[in-house]
């Protein structure tokens, strides 16, 4: 009886086991994409779900995002760690984040950020740290710590309405707000740095903020933070991606035709096509959160403009918490990827987005997610980076086996530059991204597959030659 087994299981083989050897082929280049989502911790948006729960419950909450994110087939997160000039990490400068337990200063009684990136990371998913620079207070009626700004650094502080602000034109204020960042850069395995649109507040209720400041005097403060914050940054770890997300319309009318409520480079002091411009990001992601039509406010017609404003890649905002809001009722999910389609057709340089926000995709907004499995088909690496560094990595160590209905595939990195591991299938004569993991000694069992190719990705996206294995 075995005897027969085993002649079967040979004939069904060919009359020989069938084994992978290198060949001499090259697979198409791996898909690239930033698919990223915001994790918003100010008023308990995103994550944690509300102040005060267990530290068991905010890890469990934050590894369902995750495993959200990774389902999904995206590779990135924008993690707010600092929303008030607090902390949602262990801090020297700063204290805990009331967001986090409900008392500004209390610890959760572990580290969320270094908790998120060793979670996100095992998933093969980058965490870009954002941070507010200049908010200090959403609301003055809080408690806040004793050594939080407003009381160990009051002067540099400015109340505006129901909020408090750290002055942009103070250096000790720019200075805070650097070396804040600059220490996490320093002590955490994070892969971005991230700025949101609050540099000098919106406009509210006919308020002025009364700092005697012309609105170029404010722009001057802000374009020297900006760009000395790249270049600090690119000192410590040049790996580090710089991203600023601002108001989706640098100024009314540009492009022709497009309107909007304010004037972001006038009122908020972004001039945020300069920082494009000069290369001071390594993207800008502005808040595109208007439909594709109409015209006023059309998605398409600023994508098209932005794209073309310098040569670093622009990874719009998409609203996809707007899918059947109250903002914008009957916006459907077919909306949002539409957008995406958009973002894949529209203007030069790298293919991204980023979604407004991650509770909308663990929820499933109007179907969102269940749609974003046929637009995001294969994963996807995150875009190199050519104008910091272009040296490709080692290619990895690789053998594969045939298991049953199954490859075996392991791998090996050669030298310590690699960050992840990207594996390509082929089937049929199409080739396509199966997964996308962690570098290091490691192993994934696919599908079985003809042929096979293993590439390795450095920390800023560039590809080794691909080890490519085909069935002999």
């Amino acid at each position: 009886m075995i005897r027969l087994l085993l002649l079967s299981l040979a004939l069904a083989g060919g009359g020989r086991a069938q084994t992978y050897a290198p060949v001499n082929e090259r697979p198409p280049g791996l898909a690239r994409e930033f698919r990223g989502a915001w994790i918003a911790s100010v008023h308990n948006i995103d994550w944690p779900s509300a102040k005060g729960l267990s530290a068991s419950s905010q890890q469990s909450e934050l590894r369902a995002i995750l495993d959200q994110v990774a389902a999904l087939k995206m590779n990135a997160v924008v993690f707010q760690v600092r929303p008030q000039c607090d902390a949602l990490y262990q801090s020297s400068i700063e204290p805990w984040s009331s967001w986090l337990t409900g008392t500004m200063g209390r610890s959760p009684g572990y580290d969320p950020l270094s908790f998120c990136i060793r979670e996100a990371h095992a998933r093969g998913i980058e965490v870009h740290a954002w941070f507010n620079p200049f908010r200090a207070l959403c609301s003055n009626s809080q408690q806040i710590a004793g050594n939080h700004i407003c009381r160990s650094t009051p002067g540099i502080t400015k109340r505006y309405g129901s909020m408090t602000w750290c002055d942009p034109a103070s250096p000790d204020s720019r200075s805070r707000a650097l070396n804040v960042i600059l220490d996490v850069v320093r002590r955490y395995d994070i892969d971005g740095v991230h700025l949101d649109d609050y540099f000098y507040p919106y406009p509210t209720g006919g308020l002025n903020f009364s700092d005697g400041k012309s609105p170029a005097q404010r722009r001057a403060y802000i374009d020297g933070f900006v760009s000395n914050l790249y270049a600090s940054v690119k000192r410590q770890k040049s790996w580090v991606r710089v991203g600023i997300s601002p108001f989706g319309i640098w100024r009314p009318g540009v492009p022709a035709g497009i309107e909007a409520g304010l004037d972001s480079y006038e009122q908020l002091a972004g001039d945020s096509r300069k920082w494009l411009k000069n290369g001071w990001v390594d993207y800008l992601a502005p808040q595109l959160y208007w439909r594709i039509s109409p015209q006023k406010q059309s998605f398409p017609a600023l994508l098209t403009w932005w794209r073309q404003q310098g040569s670093r890649p622009v990874w719009p905002g998409i609203a996809t918490a707007r899918i059947h809001s109250s903002d914008d009722p009957g916006r459907p999910a077919s909306e949002i990827t539409n957008q995406i389609d958009i973002t894949r057709k529209i203007g030069k340089n790298w293919n991204g987005h980023i979604h407004w926000s991650a509770k909308s995709l663990v929820s499933n907004r109007g179907g969102i997610a269940t749609q974003l499995a046929a637009t995001y088909t294969q994963p996807a690496a995150i875009p190199p980076m050519p104008w910091v560094s272009s040296k490709a990595p080692a290619a990895p160590g690789v053998s594969a086996s045939v298991q049953g209905a199954n490859t075996l595939v392991r791998w090996s990195a050669t030298d310590g530059t690699a960050a992840k591991i990207a594996v390509q299938a082929r089937n049929g004569g199409i080739w396509r991204t199966v997964k996308i993991d962690p570098s290091g000694a490691g192993q994934a069992t696919i599908p079985r597959a003809d042929a096979l190719a293993v590439t390795a990705l450095d920390r800023f996206g560039n590809a080794s030659p691909p080890k490519v294995l085909g069935l002999n």
